[in-house]
């Protein structure tokens, strides 16, 4: 037997054994040993690293912290998107949600659903291979995270080896870390005793924490993670019920809520939510509603999914929380889009975790429902990350001196004059890339990070740019100089250096990203994702007609028109040209083949549709294919009729067309969707 053979086996002894004292401590709360005990184990396994770095493991109790500070986040593409949850916020609307879900899946008695506290953190993705922790990434905008294992690996209820030995090849952890209120409130003492801002909530406190460039400064936070799910896995075979899933995942080492149940049917949701909502104050932690998701994993199955959403889960929020205030001003901001948004300017408020001083009012058509005046006490709602907004007036409060809130006749920046486009709410500046807010909006957009991604080009530089008169178009950001950045206020050499360094990095891009980029209205993410993966390349994008636009999953009429507007513009088209002269690139997509059973065929949706909205109906039977009319006539292939269906439902059956209600296009579409 070898010399060594001895201290091999007591470092490997002494890992298991800390191993399980951190299990203990940190994901069942159930402490087996005194701390002083818990720090001779760890100096002991110190020790015989030193002598033996040969041994080291980055999987050792030891290397909680390691590595240098980084410069910034590599990005990490999740295989299996993140996605977000649909939200309820009533009980009719969590209703609503449990009989779509046993109507799709033909069951009359009660599901069982699995009900756990949404936790108010940040979710991530854990990534482990052979049972050890491989990478860490946030979500992210869904598709896309950033890497944060070296941060991640400082929180101890993360296993960095999962216990047992009967493990998945690959699997994905999904979860949420957060602050427990003891900890936020020792963080927060400790920074004001370091002449510190403390932080505002636990979830902005986790959140700074967690996305440190320094691993150290991780370690120093009391941060959690509770997970909730699987993404991917490969060598295993998936139990039957999101429940026992659960159950499996805290046996290999994951903290599980303690409150999670399984419920039995509606009544069995509101029973539990009202508990918990009793019960809030009480916890903790901070939580924000009720996650319940259809308990059998081969129902989720068969409900699948919408474009952002399961249909088997969703999040009933609780109320969202409210304060009184007053409202000092109203003051007119002109967007991208050249759209005038009145913001409420309100002395300060404590509400939803943070201090309001604005809230929006949305436009002209709000203020007059609102029927609002300066000087109003307002309440004002902030539910979660939602923009706080003014929801009504205490009219009993008005003040003698109340002014009346007038919206501007012309552009406050340039102007212009003001229009307003029949059918919109929004009223908009007419000066177009004259109106120097419009000027800076657009560029702010194209630099931002889930568009063009250009590091240090923030809000406040981009002002001084086109004030300086720099940059009067996105196209003019790739002429700038170094010189020119370093002449600006606050711009040291190396920073104007980094600058022009990121904006020449982000002339390598990808066609969702400069899509997104470009500001079109209302083409967000998902809809550039789905033009780039119809078209390919933005050649065969911008010749598109009205009619093959439509045939874009998530593009209507609306969004056609204004895809088409934007192309049709002769200067923004000089814009595209001059950026690919600069050398803003990206690799062509491969166009995906077509799953069209519909093509050629003509549907009218008429009447109301309870489990989704008309237009929401119609993207879905325009991506199988389909022409969606808003007319019957002898050449419609077949009439969706809800409640309140009047003329054309009369008209489709004295032509003898086919007429289906919306149980049945709901199953025609879980079973034909598109591909």
């Amino acid at each position: 037997m070898s010399t060594q053979a001895p201290a091999r086996a007591r470092l490997e002894s002494l890992r298991d054994q800390l191993d399980h004292h951190n299990y203990c401590y940190y994901v069942l709360d159930a402490p087996e040993i005194p701390d002083a005990e818990y720090d001779r184990l760890m100096r002991e396994l110190l020790a015989l690293e030193a002598e033996h770095p040969e041994w080291l493991s980055p999987d050792s109790p030891s290397q909680r912290v390691g590595g240098e500070p980084v410069s910034a986040f590599a990005e990490v593409e999740h295989r299996l998107p993140m996605l977000s949850l649909d939200n309820a916020f009533s009980n009719t609307e969590l209703a609503d949600f449990d009989r779509r879900a046993r109507e799709r899946l033909g069951v009359e008695g009660a599901l069982d659903y699995a009900a756990e506290p949404k936790l108010d953190g940040l979710a991530v993705s854990l990534l482990y291979r052979a049972g050890r922790l491989a990478r860490a990434a946030t979500r992210g905008d869904g598709h896309t995270g950033e890497d944060i294992t070296a941060n991640v690996r400082t929180i101890r209820s993360v296993p960095l080896k999962l216990r047992g030995t009967d493990w998945p090849a690959l699997l994905e952890v999904r979860g949420e870390i957060y602050m427990l209120r003891a900890g936020f409130e020792a963080l927060n003492e400790a920074q004001r005793n370091a002449g510190l801002k403390p932080f505002v909530n636990p979830r902005n406190a986790a959140a700074g924490s967690l996305r440190q460039l320094d691993p150290g400064i991780t370690a120093t936070r009391p941060l959690e993670m509770c997970c909730y799910g699987v993404g991917i896995s490969e060598g295993w075979s998936l139990p039957e019920r999101h429940s026992e899933l659960l159950e499996q995942l805290g046996i290999w080492g994951f903290r599980i809520n303690r409150e999670s149940r399984v419920v039995q049917g509606l009544e069995g949701c509101l029973a539990y939510y009202a508990d918990l909502q009793a019960r809030r104050d009480g916890l903790a932690y901070d939580i924000d509603g009720i996650v319940f998701k259809v308990d059998r994993l081969d129902q989720q199955g068969q409900l699948g999914f919408v474009s952002r959403a399961p249909r088997w889960a969703i999040a009933y929020k609780f109320p969202a929380q409210e304060e009184i205030t007053r409202l000092l001003d109203v003051e007119f901001q002109v967007g991208r889009t050249g759209a005038v948004t009145p913001v409420a300017r309100l002395e300060p408020v404590f509400v939803g975790g943070v201090t309001v001083s604005n809230a929006t009012l949305h436009n002209a058509d709000e203020i007059a429902r609102l029927g609002v005046m300066i000087g109003d006490a307002v309440i004002v709602r902030r539910a979660g990350d939602v923009i706080p907004q003014v929801v009504s007036v205490v009219g009993e409060r008005r003040p003698q001196d109340a002014v009346a809130v007038r919206f501007p006749e012309t552009c406050p920046v340039c102007g212009s004059a003001l229009e307003r486009t029949e059918g919109e709410a929004a009223i908009r500046c007419s000066g177009g890339l004259v109106c120097a807010a419009q000027r800076k909006e657009s560029i702010k957009h194209f630099a931002s990070r889930r568009a063009m991604d250009i590091e240090g080009l923030g809000d406040k530089l981009v002002e001084q740019l086109v004030d300086a008169g720099l940059v009067s178009s996105i196209a003019d950001l790739y002429q700038l100089s170094v010189d020119q950045l370093a002449g600006l206020e606050r711009m040291a050499d190396k920073s104007a250096q980094n600058v022009h360094a990121a904006i020449a990095a982000s002339r390598d891009t990808s066609l969702p990203r400069f899509l997104f980029a470009l500001g079109i209205r209302e083409v967000g993410e998902t809809t550039a994702r789905a033009l780039a993966r119809h078209f390919g390349d933005l050649d065969p994008l911008m010749q598109a007609s009205e009619v093959e636009l439509l045939e874009v999953p998530d593009v209507g009429p609306i969004v056609a028109r204004h895809i088409l507007e934007f192309f049709a513009n002769a200067d923004n088209r000089a814009v595209i040209s001059r950026l690919r002269a600069a050398g803003v690139h990206w690799p062509a997509l491969a166009v995906e083949a077509r799953h069209e059973p519909l093509k050629g065929e003509t549907w009218v949706l008429t009447g109301n549709l309870e489990s989704m909205t008309r237009d929401e109906a119609m993207q879905q039977l325009l991506a199988l294919g389909a022409k969606v009319a808003g007319s019957v006539s002898a050449r419609t292939t077949r009439v969706v009729a809800g409640p309140g269906a009047g003329s054309k439902l009369a008209r489709a059956e004295s032509l003898g067309i086919p007429v289906v209600d919306e149980a049945w296009l709901l199953t025609f579409l879980d079973e034909n969707s598109a591909s």
